[in-house]
């Protein structure tokens, strides 16, 4: 409570001081993996816009700006950085470059897709831009996807703070609610997922055996 009080006066002041910068700035800090949350600076931004003193177009355009700069920030690490120690350091976590080159495939034909939906989800939008940079994704596709999705995000939440007022930090009370669903949700996905690819690999390994039994 007392870090969301000091994080809640922290954003407010920036957005008041420097406006539109400060929402730029903010929204670079959380898409760069920062704990800025943008339940906070984008429905409060929204409010300051109800209020005339932003205007709510720029609002949800300083957001997505930020989101993307972030995003294009997180990228670059891992991109530069993040391969590499995988490459020299990734055998001790039972990481083989097989398993990096099936990423890198899988962000190849995949990627624009995660990253739009990514986009749309709390905490996952967060980091999506570490992994993929990681995995050397395209990154024109990569800044086109992270730019559409956040411009929907950005605009839903200052919209929140222009219907709710003075009363737009309820939102943040009740969002994490919605962050638990979402992990939640995902974690089902996954474990989905997970399934199929082991009942797949038993049955491609039933077919290979039985193969082998009749070339016999």
């Amino acid at each position: 409570m007392v870090l969301f009080e000091f994080l809640s006066k922290y954003i407010v002041d920036l957005i008041c001081a420097f406006g539109y910068p400060g929402v730029v700035f903010l929204m670079t800090l959380e898409s760069a993996c920062m704990p800025v949350p943008s339940e906070i600076v984008m429905p409060f931004a929204g409010f300051a816009a109800q209020q005339g003193r932003l205007d709510f177009f720029w609002v949800g355009m300083a957001g997505s700006i930020g989101s993307l700069i972030g995003a294009v920030l997180s990228y670059a690490i891992g991109y530069y950085g993040g391969r590499p120690l995988l490459e020299k350091y990734g055998k001790y976590f039972f990481i083989t470059k097989h398993e990096m080159d099936v990423a890198d495939a899988w962000f190849k034909k995949y990627g624009a897709r995660v990253i739009f939906i990514s986009r749309l989800l709390p905490i996952f939008k967060t980091f999506i831009s570490l992994p993929a940079g990681i995995a050397r994704m395209d990154f024109k596709n990569f800044t086109i996807a992270t730019f559409v999705g956040s411009v929907p995000w950005c605009f839903a939440l200052a919209y929140s703070g222009v219907l709710l007022g003075e009363n737009w930090s309820l939102i943040e009370e009740y969002w994490i609610y919605v962050d638990i669903l979402t992990v939640l949700c995902v974690l089902v996905f996954l474990g989905y997922l997970g399934y199929k690819a082991l009942k797949f690999k038993k049955i491609s390994d039933a077919q290979k055996e039985a193969r082998g039994i009749r070339s016999k």
